[in-house]
């Protein structure tokens, strides 16, 4: 099952809940704790790969959709990797975010 992301455009993006089979070997070391934890987060370095694209006909009111599924999988082991992963994701959006900014040139 999938449920559409609304972004700010013309597509739609579905998250495909099929687990291949290398990302299901990736996740079963953690399963238990996953399991335990009432609540819990894991960093993970992921990609994302194409799986389905939906383009409404003229007609429909819909909008075009797109729908991709975790293609690579691997979870932080320890919390130093856990702090690398996360100063990453600082800096991934640091940049993403400063595009057009004064900051986009210090990045």
């Amino acid at each position: 099952m999938s449920t559409p992301i609304r972004i700010d455009s013309d597509a739609d993006v579905k998250l495909d809940s099929k687990i291949l089979t290398d990302v299901a070997e990736a996740l079963e070391p953690h399963a238990a704790d996953m399991f335990k934890q009432r609540s819990g987060r894991w960093v993970a370095v992921v990609e994302f790969g194409h799986s389905e694209r939906t383009q409404p006909g003229p007609e429909e009111d819909k909008n075009p959709s797109v729908k991709i599924r975790i293609t690579d999988l691997e979870i932080a082991p320890s919390a130093a990797f856990e702090n690398e992963i996360r100063q990453l994701l600082r800096d991934l959006h640091q940049r993403r975010t400063s595009e057009g900014t004064l900051d986009e040139h210090a990045a």
